[in-house]
Protein backbone atom coordinates (compact mmCIF):
# COMPACT_ATOMS: atom_id res chain seq x y z
CA UNK A 1 0.00 0.00 0.00
CA UNK A 2 3.13 2.18 0.73
CA UNK A 3 4.15 2.40 -2.89
CA UNK A 4 0.64 4.64 -3.34
CA UNK A 5 2.01 7.19 -1.93
CA UNK A 6 5.73 7.61 -2.82
CA UNK A 7 5.47 9.52 -5.92
CA UNK A 8 3.93 13.33 -6.07
CA UNK A 9 1.11 13.82 -8.36
CA UNK A 10 -1.31 16.82 -9.54
CA UNK A 11 -4.82 17.42 -8.58
CA UNK A 12 -6.99 20.64 -10.05
CA UNK A 13 -6.17 23.86 -7.76
CA UNK A 14 -9.93 23.41 -6.88
CA UNK A 15 -9.59 19.54 -5.39
CA UNK A 16 -7.01 19.02 -2.98
CA UNK A 17 -8.16 16.20 -1.03
CA UNK A 18 -10.75 17.27 0.92
CA UNK A 19 -11.27 14.11 3.33
CA UNK A 20 -8.13 15.61 5.05
CA UNK A 21 -9.57 18.80 5.98
CA UNK A 22 -10.82 17.47 9.38
CA UNK A 23 -7.36 15.69 9.92
CA UNK A 24 -5.00 17.85 10.20
CA UNK A 25 -2.52 14.93 12.03
CA UNK A 26 -2.93 13.36 8.56
CA UNK A 27 -1.74 16.23 6.16
CA UNK A 28 1.17 18.65 6.14
CA UNK A 29 0.76 22.20 3.84
CA UNK A 30 3.69 22.30 1.59
CA UNK A 31 2.67 26.74 1.13
CA UNK A 32 3.67 27.44 -3.02
CA UNK A 33 6.17 27.38 -5.21
CA UNK A 34 6.37 28.85 -8.95
CA UNK A 35 6.19 25.90 -11.07
CA UNK A 36 6.22 26.09 -15.09
CA UNK A 37 3.95 24.71 -17.33
CA UNK A 38 5.05 23.88 -20.73
CA UNK A 39 1.02 25.82 -22.51
CA UNK A 40 0.90 28.86 -20.43
CA UNK A 41 4.58 29.07 -18.49
CA UNK A 42 4.91 30.38 -15.05
CA UNK A 43 2.07 29.77 -12.54
CA UNK A 44 1.70 29.24 -8.80
CA UNK A 45 1.00 25.83 -7.28
CA UNK A 46 0.03 24.74 -3.95
CA UNK A 47 1.32 21.93 -2.23
CA UNK A 48 0.45 19.32 0.31
CA UNK A 49 2.09 16.14 1.58
CA UNK A 50 -0.65 13.16 2.97
CA UNK A 51 1.48 11.91 6.24
CA UNK A 52 0.51 8.04 5.51
CA UNK A 53 3.20 5.15 4.80
CA UNK A 54 6.19 7.17 3.03
CA UNK A 55 3.53 9.98 2.42
CA UNK A 56 3.03 11.39 -1.01
CA UNK A 57 3.12 15.16 -2.54
CA UNK A 58 0.38 16.68 -4.09
CA UNK A 59 0.75 20.49 -5.90
CA UNK A 60 -2.12 22.07 -7.41
CA UNK A 61 -1.46 21.94 -11.72
CA UNK A 62 -1.62 24.79 -13.64
CA UNK A 63 -5.11 26.90 -13.34
CA UNK A 64 -5.21 27.87 -17.29
CA UNK A 65 -5.01 24.22 -18.17
CA UNK A 66 -7.56 22.97 -15.70
CA UNK A 67 -10.19 25.97 -16.96
CA UNK A 68 -9.62 24.85 -20.49
CA UNK A 69 -10.22 21.10 -19.59
CA UNK A 70 -14.05 22.32 -17.72
CA UNK A 71 -14.39 24.42 -20.83
CA UNK A 72 -13.64 21.63 -22.97
CA UNK A 73 -16.32 19.20 -20.74
CA UNK A 74 -18.30 22.21 -20.70
CA UNK A 75 -18.71 22.36 -24.18
CA UNK A 76 -18.95 18.89 -24.85
CA UNK A 77 -22.16 18.43 -22.07
CA UNK A 78 -23.79 21.69 -23.90
CA UNK A 79 -22.79 19.81 -27.07
CA UNK A 80 -24.63 16.60 -25.45
CA UNK A 81 -27.81 18.56 -24.52
CA UNK A 82 -28.09 19.97 -27.95
CA UNK A 83 -28.10 16.97 -29.44
CA UNK A 84 -30.74 15.63 -26.78
CA UNK A 85 -32.65 18.36 -27.11
CA UNK A 86 -32.93 18.35 -30.88
CA UNK A 87 -33.74 14.53 -30.72
CA UNK A 88 -36.13 15.57 -28.50
CA UNK A 89 -37.70 18.23 -31.24
CA UNK A 90 -37.74 15.35 -33.77
CA UNK A 91 -39.58 13.12 -31.70
CA UNK A 92 -42.10 15.61 -30.93
CA UNK A 93 -42.97 16.44 -34.50
CA UNK A 94 -42.52 13.13 -35.56
CA UNK A 95 -45.73 13.02 -33.32
CA UNK A 96 -47.29 15.89 -33.98
CA UNK A 97 -47.26 14.74 -37.39
CA UNK A 98 -46.48 18.44 -39.19
CA UNK A 99 -45.80 18.12 -42.58
CA UNK A 100 -41.73 18.52 -43.12
CA UNK A 101 -42.71 21.33 -45.49
CA UNK A 102 -43.88 23.14 -42.20
CA UNK A 103 -41.27 22.24 -39.51
CA UNK A 104 -39.45 24.84 -38.82
CA UNK A 105 -41.87 27.49 -40.22
CA UNK A 106 -42.83 29.98 -37.16
CA UNK A 107 -44.81 33.27 -36.68
CA UNK A 108 -41.17 35.20 -38.02
CA UNK A 109 -41.59 34.09 -41.34
CA UNK A 110 -44.67 34.60 -42.68
CA UNK A 111 -45.11 37.05 -44.73
CA UNK A 112 -47.83 39.86 -43.64
CA UNK A 113 -47.80 42.24 -46.20
CA UNK A 114 -51.63 42.99 -46.29
CA UNK A 115 -54.06 44.22 -42.96
CA UNK A 116 -55.66 41.28 -43.55
CA UNK A 117 -52.46 38.81 -43.15
CA UNK A 118 -51.66 40.89 -40.44
CA UNK A 119 -54.58 40.28 -38.44
CA UNK A 120 -54.40 36.51 -38.82
CA UNK A 121 -50.89 36.26 -37.86
CA UNK A 122 -52.26 38.56 -34.46
CA UNK A 123 -55.21 35.65 -33.63
CA UNK A 124 -52.28 32.76 -34.48
CA UNK A 125 -49.80 34.26 -32.26
CA UNK A 126 -52.41 35.18 -29.54
CA UNK A 127 -53.72 31.82 -29.79
CA UNK A 128 -50.41 30.65 -29.18
CA UNK A 129 -49.62 32.78 -25.95
CA UNK A 130 -53.17 32.14 -24.61
CA UNK A 131 -53.43 28.44 -24.93
CA UNK A 132 -53.51 27.59 -21.65
CA UNK A 133 -56.13 29.39 -21.12
CA UNK A 134 -57.68 28.01 -24.65
CA UNK A 135 -57.23 24.55 -23.35
CA UNK A 136 -59.09 25.11 -20.30
CA UNK A 137 -62.39 26.09 -22.30
CA UNK A 138 -61.86 24.62 -25.45
CA UNK A 139 -61.76 27.50 -27.58
CA UNK A 140 -60.49 26.51 -31.01
CA UNK A 141 -60.12 28.27 -34.58
CA UNK A 142 -61.31 27.60 -38.19
CA UNK A 143 -58.69 29.28 -40.89
CA UNK A 144 -60.66 29.86 -43.87
CA UNK A 145 -59.44 30.98 -47.53
CA UNK A 146 -57.87 29.41 -50.93
CA UNK A 147 -54.56 27.06 -51.08
CA UNK A 148 -51.32 28.49 -50.86
CA UNK A 149 -52.83 31.54 -48.56
CA UNK A 150 -50.65 30.66 -45.43
CA UNK A 151 -53.22 28.38 -43.14
CA UNK A 152 -51.40 25.58 -42.61
CA UNK A 153 -47.93 27.99 -42.15
CA UNK A 154 -49.78 29.57 -39.36
CA UNK A 155 -51.15 26.36 -37.75
CA UNK A 156 -47.70 24.60 -37.95
CA UNK A 157 -46.30 27.52 -36.13
CA UNK A 158 -49.06 27.69 -33.53
CA UNK A 159 -48.36 23.90 -33.14
CA UNK A 160 -44.60 24.59 -33.00
CA UNK A 161 -44.52 26.78 -30.35
CA UNK A 162 -46.73 24.99 -27.98
CA UNK A 163 -43.70 22.91 -28.06
CA UNK A 164 -42.23 21.01 -25.43
CA UNK A 165 -45.01 21.79 -23.19
CA UNK A 166 -47.98 20.76 -25.68
CA UNK A 167 -47.75 18.16 -27.99
CA UNK A 168 -50.62 18.32 -30.97
CA UNK A 169 -51.45 16.21 -33.92
CA UNK A 170 -51.49 17.61 -37.37
CA UNK A 171 -53.96 15.24 -39.48
CA UNK A 172 -55.69 16.12 -43.14
CA UNK A 173 -59.11 15.30 -42.81
CA UNK A 174 -59.19 12.46 -45.68
CA UNK A 175 -56.18 10.94 -43.91
CA UNK A 176 -58.64 10.96 -40.56
CA UNK A 177 -61.14 9.33 -42.43
CA UNK A 178 -59.14 6.70 -43.67
CA UNK A 179 -57.07 6.08 -40.45
CA UNK A 180 -60.51 5.22 -38.89
CA UNK A 181 -61.65 3.39 -41.82
CA UNK A 182 -58.48 1.47 -41.91
CA UNK A 183 -59.53 0.13 -38.08
CA UNK A 184 -62.86 -2.03 -40.07
CA UNK A 185 -60.20 -4.13 -41.37
CA UNK A 186 -60.00 -7.32 -39.95
CA UNK A 187 -56.05 -7.55 -39.89
CA UNK A 188 -55.86 -3.93 -38.20
CA UNK A 189 -53.54 -3.86 -35.22
CA UNK A 190 -55.77 -0.53 -33.83
CA UNK A 191 -59.22 -0.44 -32.96
CA UNK A 192 -61.34 2.53 -34.27
CA UNK A 193 -61.80 3.42 -29.96
CA UNK A 194 -57.82 3.74 -30.45
CA UNK A 195 -58.08 6.27 -32.63
CA UNK A 196 -61.00 8.39 -31.30
CA UNK A 197 -59.26 8.48 -28.32
CA UNK A 198 -56.25 9.70 -29.81
CA UNK A 199 -57.41 12.04 -31.69
CA UNK A 200 -59.74 13.00 -29.12
CA UNK A 201 -57.68 13.37 -26.22
CA UNK A 202 -54.03 15.32 -27.74
CA UNK A 203 -53.93 18.75 -26.21
CA UNK A 204 -54.91 20.69 -29.74
CA UNK A 205 -55.83 18.77 -32.95
CA UNK A 206 -55.29 20.65 -35.96
CA UNK A 207 -57.65 19.35 -39.62
CA UNK A 208 -56.25 20.88 -42.75
CA UNK A 209 -58.01 20.38 -46.01
CA UNK A 210 -61.83 20.13 -44.39
CA UNK A 211 -64.07 20.32 -47.41
CA UNK A 212 -61.72 18.40 -49.97
CA UNK A 213 -64.09 15.54 -49.52
CA UNK A 214 -67.11 14.57 -50.57
CA UNK A 215 -68.74 15.23 -47.50
CA UNK A 216 -70.87 11.82 -47.60
CA UNK A 217 -72.97 11.00 -44.43
CA UNK A 218 -70.18 8.43 -43.41
CA UNK A 219 -67.44 10.74 -43.29
CA UNK A 220 -69.47 13.20 -41.91
CA UNK A 221 -70.11 11.05 -39.45
CA UNK A 222 -66.53 10.09 -38.46
CA UNK A 223 -65.87 14.23 -38.40
CA UNK A 224 -68.63 14.28 -36.04
CA UNK A 225 -67.40 11.50 -33.68
CA UNK A 226 -63.84 13.37 -33.41
CA UNK A 227 -65.49 17.09 -33.11
CA UNK A 228 -68.41 15.77 -30.33
CA UNK A 229 -65.75 14.42 -28.21
CA UNK A 230 -63.00 17.05 -27.94
CA UNK A 231 -66.00 19.84 -27.93
CA UNK A 232 -67.44 17.54 -24.68
CA UNK A 233 -64.30 17.26 -23.41
CA UNK A 234 -63.70 20.75 -23.91
CA UNK A 235 -60.41 20.03 -25.94
CA UNK A 236 -59.00 22.90 -28.58
CA UNK A 237 -59.42 22.27 -32.36
CA UNK A 238 -58.66 24.03 -35.37
CA UNK A 239 -59.75 23.33 -38.44
CA UNK A 240 -58.34 24.60 -42.18
CA UNK A 241 -60.71 24.78 -44.83
CA UNK A 242 -60.63 26.49 -48.34
CA UNK A 243 -64.45 26.80 -48.60
CA UNK A 244 -66.88 29.53 -47.41
CA UNK A 245 -68.67 29.33 -44.08
CA UNK A 246 -71.89 27.68 -46.16
CA UNK A 247 -69.42 25.16 -47.91
CA UNK A 248 -68.06 24.36 -44.71
CA UNK A 249 -71.35 23.41 -43.07
CA UNK A 250 -72.89 21.49 -45.63
CA UNK A 251 -69.41 19.21 -45.94
CA UNK A 252 -68.97 19.02 -42.01
CA UNK A 253 -72.85 18.96 -41.64
CA UNK A 254 -74.96 20.83 -39.24
CA UNK A 255 -74.42 18.94 -35.82
CA UNK A 256 -70.56 19.58 -36.07
CA UNK A 257 -71.22 23.06 -37.80
CA UNK A 258 -73.07 23.95 -34.54
CA UNK A 259 -70.43 23.04 -32.11
CA UNK A 260 -67.71 24.73 -33.79
CA UNK A 261 -69.18 28.04 -34.55
CA UNK A 262 -69.75 27.99 -30.54
CA UNK A 263 -66.41 26.97 -29.39
CA UNK A 264 -64.05 28.20 -32.42
CA UNK A 265 -63.22 31.58 -34.25
CA UNK A 266 -63.37 32.26 -37.87
CA UNK A 267 -60.86 33.43 -39.56
CA UNK A 268 -60.67 34.75 -42.82
CA UNK A 269 -57.59 34.16 -45.46
CA UNK A 270 -59.18 36.03 -48.23
CA UNK A 271 -56.64 36.79 -50.35
CA UNK A 272 -54.51 35.43 -53.19
CA UNK A 273 -51.91 32.44 -53.14
CA UNK A 274 -48.48 33.48 -52.48
CA UNK A 275 -47.18 30.33 -54.32
CA UNK A 276 -47.04 31.86 -57.53
CA UNK A 277 -44.67 34.00 -55.99
CA UNK A 278 -42.56 31.58 -54.45
CA UNK A 279 -41.96 30.11 -57.19
CA UNK A 280 -40.46 33.53 -58.58
CA UNK A 281 -38.49 33.90 -55.89
CA UNK A 282 -36.81 30.47 -56.24
CA UNK A 283 -36.41 31.09 -59.75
Amino acid sequence: MDRLFEQPSEVPSDQLPKQYAKRPELRADLGEKERVCEKHGPFKSAGLKILLGRGREIWTECPACVEERHAAERKAEAEQRAEFERRRLAGMLETAAIPKRFQGRGFDSFVADTDGKRHALKVAQDYAEGFGEHLRRGDGLIFAGLPGTGKSHLAGAILQSLLPEHVGLYVTCMGLIRSIRGTWRRESERTEADLLREFGDCPLLVIDEVGVQYGTDGEQTILFDIIDRRYRDTMPTILLTNQDKAGFKEFIGERSYDRLIETSRWVPFDWESYRPIARKVAA
